[in-house]
């Protein structure tokens, strides 16, 4: 059965993406969209991502039963609270953010027992592309959404997001905050960061050099910086712990190089490729 309301804070690339899955796989009867651009806002509303649109937060989630937020990191637990002030008891927050750890520690015991529950989740789709232009109704298709509830979370409203992520096409797996953490720092954050830097180190003029390789090894380096400065600074100790382990492995390649160790070359790009290799297409 379709949720009567869904709410959307931050009408982008994901929380676009959102709306055109609820409207195409009938989640919700009604998508409304809130944020500070009505311009934005506009656009989301032409594109079809939203029926209609607020600019004030209470307002827009008044009569909610969902709210997913689809701000920064560093946005997200204000907005958070916001929502969970003005939204019926009722209602369920949840989210798209790349980092937990820094959110629910901002939480704790600011959000009433009483009142809606969130369930943090975050759903590992997008492009370096912004904008609800760039939204899909099939972003989510067989993606995985990571859940990731607390202890204290109650068991039922956690069910009904991870059914409502299921809903969009998505695959759901439930993790700890700090699991999460850790794993993207890993799988998303580090990469992005050294996308960044090869981009970077690549001097302009030979650009028209470039191939495939170059183009897929950067893309995502072409992202928001603003959003991920934030997601550097909020998941900061487990980047950093990625980070170390990306350096002893940067430091084996410069010693098999330096020292004409073919067999250690061979070695150190046959485990990079077993990895890759089981990862699939």
């Amino acid at each position: 059965m379709p949720i009567a309301q869904l709410t959307i804070l931050g009408v982008g690339l994901l929380g676009g993406s959102v709306g055109l899955a609820a409207k195409a796989r009938g989640a919700a009867l009604r998508i409304r969209g809130v944020g500070r651009d009505e311009r934005n806002l506009a656009r989301a509303l032409s594109c079809g991502a939203i029926d209609s649109f607020s600019t004030d937060v209470t307002e827009a989630v008044a009569d909610a039963d969902i709210v997913v937020i689809c701000t920064p990191v560093d946005c997200i637990a204000a907005d958070v609270l916001d929502v969970a002030n003005a939204a019926p008891a009722h209602c369920l927050i949840t989210d798209v953010g790349s980092t937990k750890g820094n959110i629910l520690a901002a939480l704790a015991g600011k959000l009433s027992a009483i009142g809606p529950t969130f369930i943090p989740a975050h759903p590992l789709a997008g492009s370096e592309k912004r904008g609800s232009a760039n939204a899909s109704a099939d972003l989510f298709v067989d993606r995985l959404v990571i859940t990731t509830p607390t202890a204290d979370t109650d068991g039922e409203a956690t069910a009904a997001i991870e059914y409502f992520w299921r809903q969009l096409g998505a695959r759901v797996l439930r993790m700890t905050p700090e699991e999460h953490d850790r794993a993207l720092a890993f799988t998303s954050h580090l990469p992005h960061a050294m996308a960044s830097a090869l981009a970077a180190v690549t001097p302009a003029g030979w650009l028209n050099l470039t191939a495939g390789g170059f183009r897929d090894s950067t893309r995502i380096a072409a992202g928001d910086p603003e959003l991920w400065a934030a997601i550097f600074e909020a998941n900061g100790p487990a980047v950093l712990g990625a980070v170390d382990h990306f350096l002893l492995r940067i430091q084996d390649f410069q010693r098999f190089v330096a020292t004409g160790d073919h067999d250690g070359l061979i070695h150190w790009l046959a485990e990079g490729k077993r990895v890759r290799d089981a990862l699939g297409s």
